[in-house]
C-alpha cells in the first residue's frame, strides 16, 4: 500500500445528476482552486488524494447510481488508492444518517447547502470574492446559471424540497455580475436553471421578477443566447413571453414540465392546473411567439393512473405536438405526499407506457424536423467528432434536444462559434445541413 500525503492537495470532484448539481460542483471547484488545490472534474487518477462525490437523490435510478459510485470509491480508499472520500449533494442531504451507518468508509457527508463546512473540513477558506466567478466544466462557450435555490411547490411526487429546501432567489445584480464574468471567459450561451424559474423574485422583490432579470441579462455584452429551463405551468407569468419578444438574445425556447394531462392525475399530483388550462397556456404562448419550441416532460405510472388516464395523456400529446418531449417512469419517493398512495402500476406497465408515449413523440418530432428542410438556421457549434461538427439551433438545449450535423470534410466551423446552416435532411432527433459560406 502506497503512502500518501495531503500536502499534494490533488482533488477529484465527481458530479452526478442534473445541471444544478453541475453548477454546485463548479462553485466548489472554483473555491478549491482559489485555495491552491489541484482539482480535476469527473476523473480520478493515480495521484488523486481526495475524492468528493456530488450526489443525486431525485429518483430511484439516480439514487442507485450515487450509491454505486460511493461504494466504488469506498473500495478504492480501502485499498489505499485515495486518502479521503467525501460525499455531498442531494442524496447526502436526504439520507445522511443512513449513509453514515451503511457506508462508514466515507470520511464525512455534507448537505446541499454546506459548501463552507466542506471547505473547512479540507482546511480551505470560503472566499467571498470568488462568488460569481466560475471554473467551467462545460465547453467554454456555454454555461448553466442557477438563478435560485430550492422550491416552494408541493408536487406530490417530488422530493426536491426535502433536499434543497425552500425557494431562495439570487439578486439580479449578483446574476448580472456572474453573466459578465462568464462572458469575459468566452461564454456565448447562458442556460438559466432553477427548481422553478417562474417563482424567481417573489421572495426578495415581492413579485415574479424573471422578466426583469431577462431585461438585465440581455444588456450583458458577449452573451448571445439566453435559454430558459424548468418553468412551472400553473399561473405562468406571460411577462416572460413578452421579454422573449423584446430581446433577440432570449431564445424562443421554453422548458415547461407538464407531468400529465389527465385532470384526475393532475389533481393527485397537486399540480394546480387542469388539462384545459394547460391547453390554453400552450396556445397563448404559441400565439404570442409563433415557432417557439416548447419542451415538456411527463410522468407515467403515477399511483392510480389507469389506461384511460394514459390514453388521455397520449391524445393530449398528439393534439399539442410538442417540439421536444421527455418521459419519466414514476418513482415512489418516501416522505413525499404520493408515498402515502399505493404504487399500484407495475414497473413493466410503466415501461410500456413510457415507450408508447415516446413512440408518439418520435413521429411528431420527425414531421416537425422535416419541415425544417431547406430553411436556414443560426447554429452554435458545440464540438467536432467523428468527421462531423455538432451544433444546435436556438430551439435546442444541450444534451437533451436535437443536434445539427455538419460534414466536416466539406464545411468549416469554429467550435464555440456560430454558423448559418441550411438544413438538407432530417431524422427524428437530428438535423443534417451545410454551412452557407459568406459571400
Amino acid at each position: 500500500m502506497k503512502t500518501r500525503t495531503l500536502e499534494q492537495n490533488k482533488v477529484s470532484v465527481i458530479t452526478l445528476g442534473c445541471s444544478k448539481n453541475l453548477v454546485d460542483s463548479e462553485n466548489l471547484i472554483t473555491q478549491l482552486k482559489g485555495n491552491d488545490f489541484d482539482v480535476q472534474h469527473d476523473e480520478v487518477t493515480r495521484d488523486t488524494d481526495i475524492v468528493i462525490i456530488n450526489t443525486c437523490g431525485f429518483i430511484d435510478l439516480a439514487k442507485e447510481e450515487s450509491i454505486n459510485t460511493i461504494l466504488k470509491y469506498a473500495k478504492v480508499k480501502s485499498k489505499g488508492g485515495i486518502d479521503k472520500l467525501y460525499v455531498t449533494g442531494c442524496l447526502s442531504q436526504r439520507y445522511k444518517d443512513n449513509l453514515e451507518e451503511e457506508i462508514p468508509e466515507v470520511d464525512a457527508y455534507f448537505g446541499t447547502l454546506e459548501l463552507p463546512r466542506l471547505l473547512n473540513t479540507l482546511e480551505a477558506d470560503y472566499k467571498h470574492e470568488l462568488v460569481g466567478e466560475r471554473v467551467l466544466t462545460t465547453p467554454s462557450h456555454y454555461a448553466y446559471m442557477k438563478i435560485s435555490e430550492g422550491c416552494n411547490r408541493t408536487c406530490a411526487f417530488c422530493a426536491i424540497p426535502l433536499m434543497r429546501g425552500g425557494h431562495v432567489s439570487k439578486p439580479v445584480e449578483e446574476l448580472v455580475k456572474e453573466a459578465k464574468s462568464l462572458a469575459r471567459i468566452g461564454v456565448k450561451e447562458i442556460i438559466l436553471i432553477a427548481q422553478e424559474l417562474t417563482y424567481y423574485g417573489l421572495d426578495i422583490y415581492k413579485k415574479r421578477a424573471l422578466p426583469d432579470l431577462l431585461d438585465a441579462l440581455a444588456e450583458v455584452e458577449g452573451i448571445e443566447w439566453i435559454r430558459l429551463q424548468y418553468a412551472y405551468p400553473s399561473k405562468f407569468p406571460m411577462g416572460i413571453i413578452d421579454a422573449m419578444k423584446r430581446h433577440d438574445k432570449v431564445c424562443n425556447y421554453l422548458d415547461l414540465p407538464l407531468q400529465h394531462a389527465s385532470d384526475k392525475i393532475l389533481q393527485s399530483m397537486r399540480r394546480q392546473i387542469t388539462r384545459d388550462e394547460t391547453k390554453q397556456l400552450i396556445r397563448d404562448i404559441r400565439q404570442m411567439i409563433p415557432g417557439i419550441a416548447v419542451r415538456t416532460t411527463f410522468i407515467v405510472g403515477f399511483p392510480g393512473e389507469t389506461e384511460e388516464d394514459f390514453d388521455q395523456l397520449c391524445d393530449f400529446v398528439r393534439e399539442m405536438r410538442f417540439e421536444r418531449l421527455g418521459v419519466f417512469q414514476y418513482s415512489h419517493e418516501e416522505d413525499t405526499a404520493a408515498y402515502e398512495m399505493e404504487d399500484d402500476v407495475p414497473e413493466s406497465i410503466k415501461a410500456e407506457r413510457a415507450n408508447a408515449l415516446m413512440a408518439i413523440q418520435q413521429e411528431i418530432s420527425l414531421e416537425l424536423n422535416q419541415q425544417k428542410i431547406g430553411k436556414i438556421f443560426k447554429v452554435l457549434i458545440d464540438k467536432k467528432e467523428g468527421g462531423y461538427f455538432y451544433g444546435r439551433t436556438e430551439f435546442d438545449s444541450v444534451e437533451v434536444d436535437n443536434e445539427v450535423l455538419i460534414d466536416a470534410s466539406s464545411n468549416y466551423c469554429s467550435v464555440g462559434g456560430f454558423c448559418d446552416v441550411i438544413i438538407d435532411d432530417a431524422t427524428e432527433y437530428d438535423l443534417i445541413g451545410h454551412v452557407i459560406q459568406p459571400g
